[in-house]
């Protein structure tokens, strides 16, 4: 499994409601493809957009944006982070 957890700090949940973005802390390893397909296979969304940073504290982000619009607020209600 590449994806971790779902980040759930007030700029994470933001992101969601104005960006059509989840931010998800992700393997080190892992590469935007990877991601890409593995949220594309876990929840059935179509991902335009992987954008990864590897933060202060060693953890690596990757912020990925939804092609349908309101797709992440949909996605967060499953994971149950909104």
């Amino acid at each position: 499994m590449i994806i971790l957890y779902p980040v759930m700090t007030e700029k994470a949940t933001g992101g969601i409601e104005r960006e059509n973005r989840i931010t998800f802390v992700v393997e080190l390893k892992a590469t935007k493809p990877e991601v890409r397909k593995e949220v594309e296979k876990l929840f059935g969304e179509k991902v335009t957009r992987v954008t990864m940073l590897i933060a202060a504290d060693g953890r690596k982000k990757a912020m990925v944006r939804f092609a349908r619009p309101g797709a992440a607020a949909d996605v967060a209600s499953k994971l149950k982070i909104i």
